[in-house]
């Protein structure tokens, strides 16, 4: 905020510091003006005798600023500086007209009096000149705003670029952390594999030894799951419905007989390419993030249904709800409204599904005390 307000004030003082740098041009132009009105005076009250060689000098040395001159009828008598290009003559006497009327409102006229009696008289003899501002006055007055908008555009693009760099070296570290954990996990669990084998040997028939092998298996796909976090999974055409039904099956039977499982999917065979292990973890985060949300008791409902070219997965609960403004922050690594856990587990989600499965997710709806719906839409295959 501080580079950002040193930012604005070098910017403001450049731009009074312009100002003023054409305000003294301008009045350098005004002056320089005076002189040259003076000249055309000369010219109209010269003699045979008078020398107009320094007077003509001084008009013909205008080659920048546009001047018209009117006679006393109001009719251009002639013009310096204005180009016209190749124009018809309707269309040059129509340009002349457009700046003789912007010259006279911008109130850059002198009216210069010639003739012996012209003051005196009832009609008295007088041209008036009108003249603008120069091309390189105008650029002048353009260039602060030309540059400032160069420079700000530049520093969005660093910005941009900066805000990349911190993306991908946040990615960076979470597939690290993700690889890491997965190569924590392979040693116990292949210990916890060869001490199951030596207890069936020494109690073949305990149906302790089934459930553990269940949670060792557990264990494996986890760890699978990490270790495809951060390069190309295998994605082939799976069956929708059983990966949804599989997921609901384990966290029904690990969460409270107070939370209702309700699926409504398709009577027929919905197939999408999926990276199994991964997208069965998206659905199981989900789920176990309602079921967190609903404090243990209440209702989660999963609808599939196919639109044109997509398959949309909604996932409901009756839980505490998500304010509207965190509807995007929900998914940035490390947010957490648990006081235990990284804040990993949506932002991981997003990163399979848009990233290894080229679909969304996001929140569709969310009212605070009722509930929330997430919305994940895949592309249909064929």
């Amino acid at each position: 905020m501080i580079l950002v307000a040193v930012a604005l004030v070098i910017a403001a003082l450049f731009l009074i510091f312009s100002h003023y740098l054409v305000q003294d041009l301008k009045r350098e132009a005004s002056d320089k003006m005076e002189v040259w009105a003076e000249a055309m005076r000369t010219i109209k009250n010269a003699d045979e005798d008078t020398d107009l060689d320094f007077v003509l000098q001084v008009i013909n040395n205008n080659h920048t600023i546009p001047v018209v001159v009117l006679n006393a009828n109001g009719d251009v008598d002639q013009f310096r500086n204005i180009k016209l290009r190749y124009d018809t003559p309707q269309d040059s006497v129509k340009k002349i007209g457009n700046v003789v009327k912007k010259m006279k409102s911008e109130g850059y006229s002198i009216r210069i009096n010639y003739g012996e009696d012209s003051v005196s008289t009832a009609k008295p003899e007088y041209i008036d000149i009108l003249y603008g501002d120069s091309l390189t006055l105008k650029q002048l007055a353009y260039y602060p705003f030309i540059q400032i908008a160069i420079l700000t555009v530049f520093i969005l693009i660093i910005v941009v670029a900066l805000l990349s760099l911190k993306r991908a070296e946040q990615n960076r570290v979470w597939v690290g952390l993700t690889k890491e954990t997965a190569h924590q996990l392979g040693t116990p669990i292949s210990s916890l594999m060869a001490w199951s084998e030596i207890l069936k040997e020494n109690h073949p028939n305990d149906p302790i030894l089934d459930e553990m092998d269940k949670d060792v298996s557990r264990l494996n796909i986890i760890a699978d799951r990490f270790s495809k976090v951060g390069s190309q999974p295998e994605v082939k055409e799976e069956d929708l419905k059983e990966v949804i039904w599989h997921v609901v099956n384990y966290v029904s039977m690990r969460s409270s007989n107070k939370v209702q499982f309700v699926c409504n999917l398709p009577t027929v065979k919905v197939t999408a390419n999926l990276s199994s292990a991964l997208f069965e973890w998206v659905i199981e985060n989900l789920c176990k993030n309602a079921v967190d949300a609903m404090s243990g008791k209440g209702m989660i409902s999963i609808v599939v249904h196919e639109i044109t070219g997509m398959i949309i997965i909604e996932i409901s609960d009756t839980g505490k709800g998500i304010p509207k403004n965190k509807f995007k922050t929900v998914f940035a690594p490390g947010y957490t409204t648990k006081r235990r856990g990284w804040g990993l587990g949506l932002s991981l989600a997003k990163r399979i599904i848009e990233e290894y499965h080229n679909g969304r997710i996001f929140v569709k709806s969310s009212e605070l005390g009722k509930g929330t719906t997430f919305r994940i839409e895949l592309p249909k295959q064929g």
